[in-house]
């Protein structure tokens, strides 16, 4: 007892420095507002974090190989059987591709494939991809806690990065820098490790690096340099093409693990910040139909200083509009930067058009009225602009929009995750292990609320945000987490009363409930299948969801769905040419 008062007294002391520092932390309570920034990366530091990005030798299964009498630069006898085949949703498995990586071990590219399947002659089924695979959840190497699959769909990395207040990765926010998601994703379960084992995965790391020889077949296509002399960076036979900066370089000979460790996660780190969809010398996009409608029609493609994401989105269909109605638009017929007018890697016209048109007008078109009952036979109201604002169509936050109760009712019946019990924060921080995710710090902990659900757990779901936020194993991300809750939560009045009021970390936690990130729009077409669970294959299916789930939300049947889903107002007729414009959104990205 005595030690259970001391635990009580130590969080309300947490709680009682979360207030004290309100004052300070209000100053970040800020409208957001986003301007486009394009930085020219440095060529080396790009390539070399491409080559680490592919490294195979990096995963628990080839530390396994050294352990039983291996060499560092010997190629593995058998591969890791997770990587033989391609998981592809939409295939059986007796129409699986081989894998590009087959015989090896895990690397980052095997969950975020771009052209290895065929460019020219596509492998049947498959196609390019902008960093993203096939399966609805990633397939990952095969240890001791029976998992074979990430509990997430693996998600596209092309824009993942862009410049952002209060920026976050990974679809519960876990990682508050790209550093920090390559450290996590090195030394983590994708990669064969189990919690616990960190500093293993990090000796592992840095003995491949200190042992690499330059002779292996990746080696080659990357000059030919051992990773010793390529990240010292000083030996005259570098071709210019490899000599890293010296921000990004290690003398491997005399570094320590954590510091060699530390060098190549920043070079993965610059390589994936470096993976945009094209962009003109402005910073305009510029390679999608939807783009090129916007620069015929001399339109703006980005936000003025200081405007947001949602306030630049309204001002560009009011100008979309006004051009309409002069029948001034000019539709788009051929691609202007290729020869034959079509995409490349997409199959698809590329035409932006009246059905486009229409698409746009109710994507970006909001509700600005009670709804009505008679909004529900016209439809045409998307309000996705409330969380998909051109020209990033995302805004970067969290919210639940229902796909995590659709998953779970879907196995265990309608009405089923609405009765699922949650605990409350001071029941899940007395026992952390029963229901927060395994971490280094808590490598017992059960997960349940991190877990794909299944038949036989009625506890196990993935409630997103929920598990991130509040929990002490995740110190770099709470500030921006509790930043994001409180803003949603004073939405509709923003005074100091208030934040002490609803932002209490108790009050909050109940609001983070099946949150997750907002994805990109861009380039949807190689991105399949959609959502965190992976669970819907096509476009059509997704708007589909949201005619569900926005239902539900007007009912009160949605488990803390998301207030804007309330104002999405759409009808079957509404989904082809919203499906058209999302399409409009695809461009040849390589």
């Amino acid at each position: 007892m005595q030690s259970q008062s001391k635990q009580h007294q130590s969080l309300q002391y947490a709680f009682m420095m979360w207030s004290l520092t309100l004052s300070i932390v209000l100053i970040t309570i800020v409208p957001n507002t986003f301007a486009q920034e394009t930085e020219e990366a440095d060529p080396p530091e790009i390539t070399a974090g491409e080559r680490l990005f592919l490294e195979t030798r990096f995963a628990q299964f080839f530390k396994t190989f050294l352990n039983d009498g291996g060499d560092t630069n010997d190629p593995l006898p058998t591969g890791d059987p997770t990587l033989d085949k391609i998981v592809n949703a939409r295939l059986s498995s007796e129409q699986l591709a081989n894998g590009p990586f087959a015989g090896k071990s895990m690397n980052c590219r095997n969950c975020h494939f771009v052209d290895e399947l065929g460019v020219e002659e596509p492998l049947e089924g498959y196609s390019m991809r902008t960093y993203s695979d096939f399966a609805r959840r990633s397939p990952i190497p095969a240890r001791e806690d029976g998992k074979t699959t990430a509990p997430r769909n693996a998600p596209a990395l092309v824009n993942a990065s862009l410049t952002r207040k209060n920026f976050l990765l990974h679809f519960d926010g876990e990682f508050p820098t790209v550093v920090d998601l390559v450290k996590g994703t090195l030394t983590g379960r994708n990669y064969g490790w189990l919690p616990g084992e960190k500093a293993e995965a990090i000796g592992h790391v840095a003995r491949i690096i200190r042992e690499d020889k330059g002779t292996g077949d990746l080696a080659q296509e990357f000059g030919g340099l051992s990773y010793a002399v390529l990240l010292k960076g000083t030996d005259p036979a570098i071709p210019k093409e490899f000599i890293l900066p010296g921000e990004f370089r290690a003398d491997v000979v005399n570094a320590t693990d954590e510091e060699i460790f530390q060098a190549v996660a920043t070079l993965i780190a610059a390589y994936t910040e470096d993976l945009r969809f094209s962009q003109d010398e402005d910073g305009n996009f510029n390679l999608s139909p939807y783009d090129v409608f916007l620069k015929t029609n001399g339109l703006p493609r980005q936000p003025k200083k200081w405007e947001s994401d949602r306030r630049y989105s309204t001002r560009l269909l009011r100008k979309i509009l006004r051009l309409e109605k002069k029948g001034q638009l000019q539709f788009i017929t051929a691609n202007p930067h290729t020869p034959d007018g079509g995409f490349e890697f997409h199959d698809q016209s590329f035409v932006f058009g009246e059905q486009e048109l229409q698409g746009l007008k109710i994507f970006f078109t909001q509700k600005h009225r009670r709804f009505q009952p008679s909004d529900q036979a016209q439809g045409k109201i998307g309000n996705c602009i409330a969380c998909h604002a051109a020209p990033n169509f995302t805004d970067f936050q969290f919210h639940n929009t229902g796909i995590a109760q659709a998953e779970y009712d879907g196995i265990h019946g309608t009405g089923a995750f609405a009765q699922l019990n949650i605990p409350n924060l001071w029941r899940r921080y007395r026992q952390h292990n029963e229901y927060l995710p395994a971490t280094e710090l808590h490598p017992q902990a059960k997960e349940p609320f991190r877990s794909i659900p299944t038949t036989e757990n009625t506890q196990h779901t993935d409630l997103g945000v929920w598990n991130i936020f509040m929990n002490p194993d995740f110190p770099k991300s709470q500030k921006r987490i509790w930043v994001m809750l409180c803003k949603e939560s004073l939405r509709a009045s923003f005074r100091v009363r208030n934040v002490i009021r609803f932002c209490r970390p108790s009050r909050l936690l109940p609001t983070a409930i099946a949150r997750f990130k907002t994805p990109g729009l861009r380039d949807l077409g190689h991105s399949a299948p959609y959502s965190h669970t992976g669970q819907v294959d096509t476009l059509e299916g997704v708007i589909r969801g949201y005619i569900t789930n926005s239902e539900m939300r007007r009912q009160g049947t949605l488990r803390n769905g998301d207030q804007r889903l309330k104002n999405i107002v759409l009808t079957e007729q509404d989904i082809t040419p919203l499906v058209l414009f999302l399409k409009s959104l695809n461009e040849d990205y390589s």
